[in-house]
């Protein structure tokens, strides 16, 4: 696979932001929500035989802190280690950014993410931001290595 860097407007960008909404609406059985770019956001779409099929981005919490958000694969892309490659490149963004911590909030109802950040190193932490007194949310923090 091969990750790129895309804008938030891009359209391939969108079309997966997309059917993460409604995938996440279809299992947690909240509305489906739009999801704006977020000004600062660094967003990465993973491509493979010319197709986006995976995407995730990096965005400011403060000084120190970065939160990684949209997360997704396509569906029938899952398996072959296209998320842990996208976590992997948001982190190391996160890290040369000069972040010494990142975030990421899950749904409880997602054990195949929260799986996937436990097993990359991440510890469950108290909601923060947003996601306070959200009895769905799950979230986890990693501490990043300081890069030179």
């Amino acid at each position: 696979m091969l990750i790129e860097p895309r804008t938030g407007t891009d359209p391939e960008l969108h079309a997966l932001i997309r059917e993460q909404q409604r995938e996440l609406a279809s299992v947690s059985g909240a509305d489906e929500v739009g999801y704006p770019a977020r000004a600062g956001a660094t967003y990465l779409v993973g491509i493979v035989n010319g197709h986006a099929v995976a995407c995730g981005a990096v965005v400011t919490r403060d000084p120190d802190t970065a939160e990684i958000k949209r997360m997704y694969v396509r569906p029938e892309f899952r398996g072959r280690g296209y998320s842990r490659a996208i976590l992997a490149e948001l982190e190391e963004l996160a890290a040369r950014a000069g972040y010494s911590v990142v975030r990421l909030e899950t749904g409880g109802y997602l054990p195949v993410a929260m799986s996937l950040y436990r097993s990359a190193g991440y510890r469950p932490i108290g909601a923060y931001g947003e996601y306070l007194g959200n009895p769905r949310s799950v979230c986890f923090e990693k501490r990043l290595p300081v890069l030179a």
